[in-house]
């Protein structure tokens, strides 16, 4: 990661100063400020099919920051979606998705509030789905990994810490216009869910969280994959 980066943080609104301690604890890592390093993106995620939005705009000093990279190869999709499964509310549909859920918290798990930036994927309807799915045992680990590179939905950059926030500098905003940019999110939704569809025609004979939790796979497994960003 560079030294110097700017962000964006789509919103409904203008955002002149973001605060440490607001938010929503059941985002998917947790309380923190959620950006993006693509412009159209933070556009996409700002705006409805009702009203506009606004692509707020700053740079970030990053050095010294404790970094959390959740796609790099120190990290496995098990630990992206252990995180995932603590902080987000997943419909728990079997006894199977209970016991995964806290398997996956145990061994899997991280703790993100040790860090003060947080680099991972961004879980839209599309990619919340294929984690429900695969805790309810309905895809493979395999198939999660290769579902999270489907109509690349985006990764996203978290602020978690007082010490970050200290070194985020308002930079400006431009205007997300929902005729162009509502209109793009749901194309970009549709084509991973297109993908993700044809995805499951095809046979998988690979690992499922139920054979992860009987056979107590850990995290160095060679049959996890590893390095989910491309």
């Amino acid at each position: 990661m560079k030294k110097l980066i700017t962000l964006y943080h789509g919103s409904e609104k203008v955002v002149e100063t973001p605060t440490f301690g607001l938010g929503k604890e059941n985002n998917d890592f947790g309380l923190g400020f959620y950006c993006t390093e693509s412009e159209d993106l933070a556009k996409e995620w700002a705006v409805s099919s009702l009203r506009n939005g606004f692509a707020n705009r700053y740079t970030l000093d990053t050095e010294y920051l404790n970094v959390l990279n959740l796609n790099s190869p120190d990290y496995t999709i098990l630990n992206w979606i252990a995180v995932l499964v603590k902080h987000r509310l997943f419909a728990i549909k079997t006894p199977v998705a209970q016991r995964a859920k806290r398997y996956l918290i145990d061994n899997f798990g991280i703790n993100v509030n040790a860090y003060d930036l947080i680099t991972g994927y961004r879980a839209d309807d599309s990619y919340f789905d294929y984690a429900e799915s695969f805790i309810n045992n309905g895809i493979s680990v395999e198939q999660l990994a290769k579902a999270m590179q489907l109509g690349k939905l985006g990764e996203q950059i978290v602020i978690k810490s007082k010490f970050a926030f200290s070194r985020l500098q308002y930079e400006g905003f431009d205007l997300a216009e929902k005729e162009k940019y509502h209109v793009l999110r749901k194309a970009r939704d549709d084509e991973a869910n297109r993908l993700y569809y044809e995805m499951l025609e095809e046979e998988s004979d690979g690992l499922y969280i139920q054979d992860i939790m009987r056979g107590g796979i850990k995290n160095d497994d060679p049959r996890i994959p590893r390095n989910i960003s491309k």
